[in-house]
């Protein structure tokens, strides 16, 4: 009577799951099924393939998302070593410079000296300085539009709602016209 007993309480799946515990299997089969199986692609070192509306690759034998911004992060990644010399890269001058030319700070200082030789610093710090000045312009420029859009509703810590109405429609139509005289004049004067 106990022999059935325990031929109803364990099920073939069931002790074939402790045998492969017990030999270490631990992906080893305890049923056999038979049904659809989907297509299995085999991919390869360096293999770029689009599935699930994602793109993937495999580095170093593993499977990896390829992100839609690598670009930008490629482009903000720095390394270890600089690309021209091969120093180190760990001094914020380093970090500075690498962003701006793409190499460290001591081949910037050999950069502007070969510069300097060959009678080209003038055109090259002009250019640095013309586009330092644009780019703060476009930020400022970016601000200001921003702000203007905000909302001007605040709510206090005493949970009162206060409303702000200084950007009325006048305000911002006289505020927006200084800002495209202030930008004309600006690149009008870098040319």
């Amino acid at each position: 009577m106990s022999d059935t007993l325990l031929k109803k309480d364990f099920k073939e799946s069931d002790v074939q799951r402790i045998r492969n515990l017990i030999k270490k299997d631990y992906t080893g089969r305890t049923k056999i099924t038979s049904g659809y199986t989907g297509k299995v692609n085999e991919y390869k070192e360096g293999d770029i393939w689009e599935e699930d509306g994602r793109t993937w690759t495999i580095k170093n034998g593993v499977r990896q998302n390829i992100s839609k911004l690598k670009q930008a992060k490629d482009f903000y990644k720095m390394p270890l070593t600089c690309p021209k010399c091969g120093g180190s890269m760990k001094h914020h001058l380093h970090k500075k410079m690498y962003r701006i030319h793409k190499f460290c700070f001591d081949c910037t200082i050999d950069y502007e000296a070969n510069l300097r030789k060959l009678g080209k610093y003038k055109e090259y710090e002009k250019a640095m300085i013309t586009g330092n000045i644009l780019s703060f312009t476009s930020d400022l420029e970016s601000f200001i539009l921003d702000s203007l859009e905000q909302s001007t509703t605040f709510v206090t810590e005493q949970g009162d709602i206060e409303d702000w109405k200084n950007n009325s429609s006048k305000n911002k139509e006289k505020i927006l016209t200084e800002l495209a005289e202030f930008t004309k004049h600006v690149r009008n004067s870098l040319k």
